[in-house]
């Protein structure tokens, strides 16, 4: 009896010994999120409507042709900078009409896998609602979406930088 009580911490060590390295295993077969290479805009959203032949960075009908340095009239659509976030680029599109937003869309968002999805499916429409309401950049972080958040932010304020040139 007395031998095989001395076997047993031998045992109990080559168990925790195997626990460990099959958990170590399971750990390093884990695969990293990879960004995703940037997206067109036209793969991931159809364009605003009624300024659909408009190129990006331009102005629909009006312009600033005759005025005297006051605000753009008319309708603009301007698409923001694509900015990279650790999940993948963010890039925004937005419509202003007289100098106030009437539209941001979202042309390129990190979409690659089904958390990404799942994200960005409530976190998109929560800051174009917030853009929107504020008609500006200075919009609030959606919680669980902070990347898509600071993306989105600054692709906003560019494109609002280049209303204002």
């Amino acid at each position: 009896m007395h031998t095989l009580r001395k076997n047993r911490p031998l045992r109990r060590v080559v168990l925790a010994g195997a626990a460990t390295v099959s958990g170590m295993v399971l750990l390093l077969s884990l695969k990293p999120h990879t960004p995703t290479p940037a997206v067109t805009g036209a793969a991931s959203s159809p364009a605003p409507s009624g300024n659909a032949s408009t190129p990006s960075g331009t102005t629909g009908s009006g312009g600033t042709d005759g005025s005297s340095g006051s605000a753009a009239t008319g309708t603009q659509t301007l698409t923001g900078d694509s900015v990279q976030t650790r999940w993948g680029p963010v890039q925004v599109r937005v419509t202003l009409k007289d100098g106030k937003l009437t539209d941001v869309t979202a042309v390129a968002y990190p979409q690659e896998n089904p958390r990404d999805q799942q994200i960005n499916s409530y976190a998109i429409p929560q800051l174009t609602s917030e853009a929107l309401t504020a008609q500006s950049a200075d919009i609030d972080t959606v919680s669980g979406a902070t990347y898509t958040s600071d993306g989105y932010r600054q692709s906003l304020q560019s494109a609002l930088d280049s209303a204002s040139r």
